[in-house]
């Protein structure tokens, strides 16, 4: 515990901050959950609302530093990309021919000493 006022003051308003923190990632969560939900089910139509308003929870996450602005950049990607997917049939795969690499070493002979 901090001894001096200031300290038990930060003490105090840090613990507020993380519980309000939080709250807020939980929210952040539970939207990306639901977007996979809704994306597994092929509901394409409620997949982009809830896209919506993912980008404004992440951008007022970002802008609050609750989270970095690359990671809400990231995400906001790799989700569109999973909603764009939604309908689409999956490609086939397609197996690369495994090719052995062999490495060639040179030795050189130096010419003895006399």
């Amino acid at each position: 515990m901090p001894i001096k006022h200031a300290g038990i003051k930060y003490l105090r308003k840090s613990k507020k901050n993380q519980k309000r923190n939080t709250v807020k990632k939980n929210e952040l969560s539970k939207l990306v959950k639901s977007l996979r939900k809704l994306a597994a089910a092929g509901k394409k139509d409620e997949a982009k609302k809830t896209l919506q308003k993912l980008y404004k929870a992440l951008d007022k996450a970002a802008k609050t530093n609750l989270i970095k602005k690359n990671t809400a950049s990231r995400k906001k990607s790799r989700l569109s990309a999973i909603v764009n997917k939604i309908g689409k049939e999956p490609k086939k795969e397609v197996k690369k021919t495994e090719r052995k690499v062999t490495k060639k070493v040179k030795k050189e002979t130096k010419p003895e000493k006399k």
